[in-house]
């Protein structure tokens, strides 16, 4: 039996939350492997809605979560959100929430850096969440990053703090901004260690015998393909690899452990934050698909900008991104409307692309080209099989199928858990 890795197939906010969630009680072991608490994922389980960042979706089906190392850790983001799913009376432990030892901290430092920047930024600002997940994923490459094991050496982070410092005070000093005392900041590591080291050790070695032993393993990526740092809409774009190949490294397994890959796209699309997005619609359509869709970020609490499905770009994050099957979400947002785009292409300077180009003034340049669809009056909320559906949705999910070049394996038609269509368990590949 397989493992899965569950990733974004557009720009995030597919609804990766629920199908984790779904598919954890299939899974013993859900890994969180990359990014960090500008993640957020919400999962309604009858009357209570969880709204997680760093927490492991699993944990809310009982199953054993883990943090990797590929995960930026802001500690005291992490202490709150258990305490807020805690007092929503989910139990978390050391003995269900395991962390990487080799895991990176955010930082304060690291949050008030960010917001920095991207005031200097004024207009051509990124968009980001001003979390600090940039600077903290900047000191890991730089080789000055505190980790979570170094709570556990006082002297360690004494020393480690004058380095990371030295760098940051002065960054912050040209900004503008405030510098940071190294007493205070080594005074609330120290204050925090206690909290954190008792879910901390070597989680590799826990995958490797879960490996060993047929235990099932869900990985659970954050962000998604079209805002990976490589493969995404380049500057628009988080700190990490979003792609499955980052679940091995982001975890400390092998990527021939990592499974089957399932990717999460919306029946339409929608973004949030600044940077390109082809079919987006600016008219009364986009906005009945943020209405009906409560198109409002999980962590930013931002409108997202909605449109249509963009073909092209799903397909191109199908090849860098490893999927093998998508699971299709939100379905019933499309409910009642006469006609449907589904973008295939992109017409830049008089040329047809099949692909989003990686030069930004290309991407900025880039106008949808399109095939147009009957829409279904039917519903489709609440659906559980195949049959149920209306002939035209059908047409419409063979048709994504068609030009994404992969099948669609999975349907979410509402966001409780059993609204759900599956056509092939990833877990069985």
């Amino acid at each position: 039996m397989a493992n899965v890795a569950v990733i974004g197939a557009q720009w995030g906010d597919e609804g990766k939350g629920k199908v984790v969630d779904w598919l954890a009680s299939r899974a013993d072991i859900v890994v969180r492997f990359q990014g960090g608490h500008n993640a957020g994922h919400t999962l309604v389980v009858g009357n209570q809605t969880y709204k997680l960042s760093l927490l492991p979706s699993g944990l809310v089906r009982g199953k054993l979560g883990i943090i990797g190392n590929g995960v930026v850790i802001d500690p005291k983001a992490l202490l709150e959100e258990i305490a807020r799913v805690r007092a929503q009376g989910l139990a978390v432990d050391p003995g269900n929430l395991r962390i990487a030892e080799n895991a990176p901290l955010i930082l304060p430092v690291h949050a008030a850096l960010d917001r920095a920047r991207e005031n200097a930024r004024g207009a051509r600002r990124i968009g980001t969440t001003g979390r600090g997940i940039g600077p903290a994923y900047e000191d890991k490459v730089a080789r000055r990053a505190i980790r979570v094991c170094d709570l556990a050496e006082p002297d360690t982070l004494d020393a480690k703090l004058d380095e990371l410092l030295m760098h940051h005070n002065a960054l912050l000093a040209g900004l503008g901004a405030e510098p940071f005392e190294k007493a205070a900041l080594l005074a609330e590591l120290l204050a925090l260690a206690p909290q954190i080291l008792p879910f901390a050790e070597p989680v590799w070695q826990r995958l490797d015998e879960a490996r060993r032993t047929g235990r099932r393993i869900l990985f659970e990526g954050a962000q998604a393909v079209m805002l990976d740092v490589d493969h995404g809409t380049y500057p628009f774009v988080t700190s990490s690899n979003t792609v499955a190949a980052t679940a091995a490294a982001g975890s400390g397994i092998g990527p021939s452990a990592v499974g089957f890959v399932l990717g999460i796209a919306k029946a339409y699309a929608t973004r949030v934050g600044a940077g390109p997005f082809p079919t987006e619609l600016h008219d009364e359509t986009g906005m009945l698909l943020g209405d009906r869709g409560k198109e409002f970020g999980t962590v930013t609490g931002r409108r997202r900008r909605c449109g249509w499905f963009d073909a092209a770009l799903v397909r191109q994050a199908v090849k860098v991104g490893g999927i093998q099957g998508l699971a299709l979400t939100k379905l019933d947002v499309l409910d009642g409307l006469a006609e449907l785009r589904i973008g295939v292409g992109y017409r830049i300077g008089g040329e047809i692309f099949r692909h989003l180009p990686a030069a930004p003034g290309a991407q900025a340049a880039a106008e949808p080209v399109y095939e147009t669809m009957e829409g279904w009056c039917e519903s489709t909320r609440g659906a559980r099989s195949w049959g149920e559906l209306p002939a035209q949705a059908i047409k419409y999910i063979r048709r994504i199928e068609e030009l994404i070049e992969t099948p669609v394996t999975l349907l979410s038609t509402s966001p409780e858990r059993d609204d759900t269509i599956l056509m092939r368990d990833p877990f069985e590949d």
